[in-house]
């Protein structure tokens, strides 16, 4: 209790001194510092509060901004997905058009395939022959002694006069060049089917080539799509000829040094010219390069025949003209009677040391109508054709058919050119039929007669190559040639070439191509019959020829 009671005491005192009445009178002020300082508090709450809103609208922003780069994010994403989805699916509407337009040109004109009742040209090998009257051995050899044999009398003479007038217009060349600046022109050489005995559509037409060397101090220097060169597909079985110097050292053209007529034509240039002969450009070359332009060597090789003919004109009793204008080589003897005998006389170049050569143009031929330019020559083996059917010849039984299945097969595709038009297929397409034939059957097969068995050998064959779309070049990539012939080893080698190559994208032509030959195997009877003349049976057991 006194303990309680001292506490109380203790507490009442306490208050009395700390009442504020016993504060004196200076410490009055007290109250008007207390409302200041409430003052500035509120001030600075009001400073807080608005630096709060502040930072809250900053914080707001950023939120809304950063949702924002999320949504725009977003639909970029989306947007690339769509863009990938749309691709894929724009890609796969164009393969379904690429394989519905290759389905309508297939089928739809023509309907080449009609399960209806047509005929099924393309579908099995020989199919196509269905419903076809092929010719007997009766009719066969009686259209054979009426149509063809009369022809190879007047192939003879027509040689032998266009051969004797061609070494005449050569030496009159030659005489009128300088033979220490100009092209040194050698002896023509006769190719293809008039010197090969299968010619049977008039008019006939002798295909000399003419080779062609550059003086010293230059030469030519080859290259070919198969000697390591890099070369486009399209542009396989072709080459280029470049202009060298033996000696480097030396500069200027040999004419430069050689004083020449005013009116002498230095065939080592296009045009007479002062300018320097260092420049590439003065040759027979394509503008800016070294490369022998096929187009300049026509224009040279026309003045120069031109030159030579007005010199021995007078000692003939014709004229001559160049006749064609597509054909810069082709030539026309004109006689007084109105009778006319045409022969193509085209420049060509050797390749190195052998028979093939490259040739400028070739005359009245689509295998060479879409050269890559005038600084590419096409490849010609036909050399080589004519030595390896001189060469199976001599292992065949006496009057083999192998020139009489080319003959008929000639006569009948020209004729339905006539009727139908003109197509890709060409006669040496036929040859290189018949080339592959006479190098995969044994000899005993080309026996005279097996005339009907081998012509349809040969036309089951193409249509084979027609179907395939594969008809390979005998020679290039044949590594199975005779070594007598001494072909070069580099195109053995080389890849097999495809002359149908140039109608696998050109289906329009190929189209053509084939309803040509379709055609011609319905009509074969027919035009086959107009000129054949009945013969008693007796002799119907063999076919009778004369030798080629």
């Amino acid at each position: 209790m006194p303990v309680g009671l001292f506490r109380v005491c203790l507490l009442v005192i306490t208050a009395i001194v700390n009442h504020p009445l016993f504060f004196p009178k200076e410490n009055g002020t007290v109250p008007e510092n207390t409302e200041e300082i409430i003052q500035k508090m509120k001030e600075r709450e009001e400073s807080l509060r608005l630096e709060q809103l502040r930072l809250e609208q900053e914080i707001a922003d950023q939120e809304a901004t950063q949702k924002a780069l999320e949504k725009a994010a977003v639909v970029v994403e989306e947007s690339k997905e769509e863009k990938v989805r749309w691709d894929m699916w724009t890609a796969l509407s164009m393969v379904i058009f690429l394989l519905i337009e290759l389905w309508r040109q297939d089928f739809q004109e023509g309907n080449w395939q009609d399960p209806g009742g047509e005929e099924d040209d393309m579908a099995v090998l020989g199919k196509a022959f269905k419903g076809v009257a092929f010719p007997d051995k009766a009719v066969l050899a009686s259209f054979y002694e009426k149509r063809i044999l009369g022809t190879t009398g007047d192939m003879a003479r027509m040689r032998e006069m266009v051969e004797g007038f061609a070494d005449d217009l050569l030496e009159a060349l030659r005489s009128v060049c300088n033979r220490d600046a100009d092209m040194e022109v050698e002896d023509c050489m006769g190719v293809g089917s008039m010197y090969e005995n299968w010619r049977v559509r008039k008019p006939f037409v002798c295909d000399l080539i003419v080779p062609f060397a550059p003086p010293e101090p230059y030469c030519f220097c080859c290259q070919t799509w198969c000697s390591g060169d890099s070369f486009p597909p399209d542009e396989q079985g072709y080459g280029t000829i470049k202009v060298c110097r033996a000696d480097e050292d030396a500069t200027g053209c040999i004419c430069d040094k050689t004083k020449l007529g005013e009116d002498m034509l230095c065939l080592l240039h296009s045009q007479v010219s002062t300018r320097p002969s260092s420049e590439m450009e003065d040759l027979l070359c394509f503008k800016n390069t070294q490369y022998l332009d096929a187009d300049q060597v026509m224009k040279w090789f026309q003045i120069a025949v031109t030159k030579a003919w007005n010199r021995i004109s007078h000692k003939y009793e014709f004229d001559l003209s160049f006749s064609l204008l597509d054909s810069p080589g082709a030539l026309k003897i004109k006689f007084k009677s109105g009778k006319s005998i045409a022969f193509n006389l085209t420049p060509v170049v050797q390749y190195e040391n052998s028979d093939v050569y490259f040739i400028s143009h070739f005359p009245r031929s689509s295998l060479a109508a879409d050269i890559p330019s005038s600084t590419h020559w096409f490849l010609t083996f036909a050399v080589y054709e004519r030595r390896f059917i001189q060469l199976v010849s001599k292992t065949l039984p006496a009057n083999a058919c192998h020139v009489s299945c080319l003959q008929i097969l000639s006569f009948l595709h020209g004729k339905q050119c006539s009727l139908t038009g003109p197509s890709g297929l060409t006669n040496y397409h036929l040859k290189t039929v018949l080339l592959h034939l006479l190098q995969a059957l044994p000899s005993q097969d080309w026996a005279p007669e097996k005339l009907e068995a081998r012509l349809q050998d040969m036309l089951k064959f193409l249509e084979k190559c027609l179907h395939e779309k594969k008809l390979y070049h005998f020679f290039i990539g044949n590594g199975k040639v005779p070594a007598e012939l001494g072909f070069p080893v580099i195109f053995q080698r080389a890849e097999p070439l495809n002359l149908f190559r140039p109608f696998v994208l050109r289906r329009d032509i190929y189209r053509k191509m084939v309803d040509t030959f379709h055609e011609m195997l319905r009509n074969m009877s027919a035009l086959i019959n107009e000129y054949t003349v009945h013969i008693p049976l007796a002799h119907t057991n063999g076919i009778r020829k004369e030798p080629l």
